[in-house]
């Protein structure tokens, strides 16, 4: 790949007309990075067709119609005896019949009267709504009739987030791929056109199948992404072959972990136990340890990592554990503290809101050896962080990082160990070609005294009865998730939205909190925090996903999942996993809608029958059908860009088999390596 073409992959998305630096962090937000390649990598997830016609008549409510009108009249809205009226364009088609476009955004009244002068033709494309006369709200586009070629013929509908609209979506796609036209011309590497083709095809489809995970081009970057993810391992396990016998076996100075298991206020399960003597063997051996170690939800993954962290800590070396979110790595902190106090272990948190003399006197004992164990964020690896000699690494729900983000952690020390940690069981025909480069360790057993969550189905219609149930279960003192799947109401969904539901339990539980992706960090933070808080007056949290991973709640015995048939039933079962943390009767409601399928069905009740991880995984995997689930992507396992799990298990296969019958990968496999954020870029 060209240096030049390189660069205009990793270069912000600030810099392309009309985003500025505030859409760029809102792009970030919904494509996890800010470069061109990140939003080139953000694919569409289905298109809507804008089929033209001239008489409003023969359309149907609900379609998306795009037609020429003539405007008739200006009725203003505004405010009248307390009700809000919208502002009414008076139209006609060819054919005379009468439509009504409306908007109930009054300040924006100029606007739209101005881009819908009497007396002038307009091209209109929205959805058609059946009142007492046809009706378009809010269309998507109006054009001069001049300009009617503007409004696409297919549109390609992204996944997209709070103050980005399809039209932004658009804009920054036709910059990007006229750029990228110029920048490919003369690479001499056929596989980087044909890369950059299939990827072009799918931003601009033609049709429905070009989107979908059988088509001739997701088939193909969904190969090559795998061979990417491959390769990666072969070089990772080639790496650590190289270490070998360059590492010396540390030798232990303090004598830590007997007095660990005598300070613990339960006993381990066996599936800990034989994790552990797993986990020490692998630190007693001269090639660094990578080790993955599967667990369900609440199988006590945490104290498993930190009786590895005290074996480390015995030689006199440091610990960093790597978690995804400011809120998890807090809890991680406030669960480890206590016992390492007790041994006489520093143990401290860093993460992005360590500023000032605070951070800097937490460097400083990093930097001394002084801290011995350091639970954080993507701050444990920001470049002014130095250890004194960092022996293991943790990373906590590994499959939020990319190897890129775990070898630098990695970086900071001399070939320290590596244990990943996973909530979200593997079905063990794909463990180890998702996982190759690591040997797994699986915990399958719950601490002793944890009951098994009962968990029930529940049609939409007998809601109410289900909030009168809460309230009692509330008022003797029982705390509950609400969840549901949309931030917002959403003219193509009939899903519930977040934000309604909240405003209309608040009505009855006035100290409901609310949390979705779309908050301000800092304030979702907050608010789980009140939440997990025992002295909060918050009994009830209404959230979507967000909560599924880094929140735990004791205290909380009941979650609802709302269109819980619209999920997966890997994310179900995190979902359901936010419950069940202490000693009490937990329970889960499954809540349907009303136009629940066989399959939605099938996989609530497989649910409500078992509660192994693993043989829910598996059922996923073979029942989940990608148009039908909120997202494509496999809840808890690696964020694949294009790869469908139960669509493409044969490429799987054929990208390990590739990856080891290279001897050097060539540069087309490193470019490809790059492009996925595997670790190696184009200096490799």
């Amino acid at each position: 790949m060209k240096k030049e073409l390189f660069d205009f992959l990793n270069t912000d998305l600030q810099f392309v007309k009309g985003v500025g630096p505030v859409l760029a962090a809102r792009f970030e937000d919904v494509l996890g990075g800010r470069r061109v390649l990140d939003f080139m990598l953000h694919i569409p997830a289905y298109i809507r067709a804008r089929g033209i016609t001239e008489n409003v008549s023969s359309s149907e409510p609900g379609e998306i119609i795009t037609i020429p009108l003539l405007v008739k009249s200006h009725k203003p809205g505004g405010t009248f005896r307390g009700h809000r009226r919208p502002t009414q364009i008076i139209c006609n088609d060819k054919m005379g019949n009468a439509v009504v476009i409306q908007f109930f955004n009054v300040n924006f009244l100029d606007y739209w009267l101005k881009k819908l002068p009497i007396g002038q033709w307009r091209m209109i494309s929205g959805k058609l709504e059946r009142g007492t006369r046809p009706t378009i709200n809010h269309p998507d586009f109006i054009e001069e009739m001049q300009n009617a070629d503007k409004i696409p013929s297919i549109q390609a509908i992204y996944p997209a987030g709070e103050g980005l609209t399809q039209k932004t979506f658009a804009s920054v796609r036709d910059q990007i791929f006229n750029v990228l036209t110029d920048k490919i011309t003369g690479e001499t590497d056929s596989g980087v056109k044909e890369f950059f083709d299939a990827l072009r095809r799918v931003h601009y489809p033609e049709c429905a199948e070009d989107l979908s995970a059988n088509s001739t081009y997701i088939v193909k970057l969904a190969y090559w992404e795998l061979l990417a993810h491959q390769t990666a391992i072969v070089i990772s396990r080639r790496n650590r072959k190289d270490v070998r016998n360059r590492r010396s076996v540390r030798q232990k100075k303090y004598d830590l972990v007997d007095k660990f298991y005598t300070i613990l206020p339960f006993k381990m399960t066996g599936a800990q136990t034989q994790t552990i003597n797993e986990i020490f063997a692998d630190l007693a051996k001269n090639v660094p340890m990578m080790r993955l170690v599967q667990g369900d939800v609440g199988s006590g993954k945490t104290i498993v990592a930190l009786a590895a962290a005290i074996k480390m800590t015995e030689t006199g070396a440091q610990t960093a554990l790597l978690a995804p979110t400011d809120t998890l790595a807090q809890q991680h902190y406030a669960k480890i503290k206590p016992l390492c106090d007790k041994l006489g272990i520093v143990c401290d948190v860093l993460t992005g809101r360590d500023k000032g003399t605070v951070r800097r006197e937490k460097l400083v004992s990093l930097r001394s050896g002084r801290t011995k164990i350091v639970v954080g964020t993507h701050a444990l690896f920001s470049e002014d962080v130095e250890y004194k000699d960092l022996g293991l690494v943790i990373v906590d729900e590994q499959h939020r990082f990319g190897v890129s983000q775990r070898e630098s952690l990695r970086a900071k020390g001399n070939n320290p160990d590596l244990l990943a940690l996973s909530a979200t069981p593997i079905p063990r025909t794909l463990s180890m070609t998702i996982y190759g480069d690591m040997d797994v360790s699986i915990i399958n057993e719950k601490p002793a005294g944890r009951l098994p969550i009962k968990t029930t189905k529940l049609p939409i219609g007998r809601i109410d009865e289900l909030v009168s149930r809460l309230k009692i279960q509330i008022d003797a003192g029982a705390k509950v998730f609400w969840v549901c799947p949309l931030v917002e109401e959403s003219e193509v969904s009939d899903l519930t939205a977040v934000q309604s539901r909240y405003e209309e339990l608040k009505k009855i539980f006035p100290h409901a909190g609310l949390v979705h992706g779309q908050m301000d960090k800092k304030q979702r933070d907050k608010v789980m925090a009140e939440f997990a808080d025992d002295k909060s007056d918050m009994k009830m949290l209404v959230a979507t996903t967000v909560i599924e991973v880094g929140i735990d709640v004791p205290r909380a015995t009941i979650i609802v999942i709302e269109n819980a048939e619209r999920f997966g039933l890997a994310a179900l079962h995190q979902l359901r996993g936010r419950v069940g943390r202490g000693n009490l009767q937990s329970y889960c409601i499954l809540v349907y809608g009303n136009n629940i399928s066989e399959e939605g069905l099938k996989r609530l009740e497989v649910l409500t029958e078992t509660e192994d991880g693993f043989v829910i995984a598996e059922q996923d995997l073979m029942m989940r059908g990608t148009g039908e689930l909120l997202g494509t992507r496999q809840s808890g396992w690696i964020n694949y860009h294009f790869v469908d799990y139960s669509r493409h298990r044969d490429l799987f296969k054929l990208a390990a088999s590739a990856a080891r019958d290279m001897s050097e990968p060539d540069a087309w496999v490193r470019d490809l390596m790059f492009v996925f954020d595997r670790g190696v870029g184009i200096s490799a």
